[in-house]
């Protein structure tokens, strides 16, 4: 018998390339419309980032 359940998925962060601006998905970033609690994801295609705006893919997963 296997148990159906599993662990939530840890949240991670991203870390801009460009400018070093980390997006936690945990912290999320409301003030750019982006609740806490979004995974990277469901961040829009169209978001970019709020210091220095790169695209999402100049983004990499960092761990901190």
């Amino acid at each position: 018998m296997t148990d159906s359940t599993t662990a939530p998925r840890p949240y991670r962060t991203w870390m801009c390339l460009i400018c070093g601006w980390i997006y936690d998905e945990a912290a999320g970033s409301p003030e750019d419309g982006i609740p806490p609690g979004t995974r990277w994801e469901d961040v829009p295609m169209n978001w970019v980032c709020p210091e220095c705006g790169a695209r999402k893919e100049d983004f990499e997963l960092t761990e901190i």
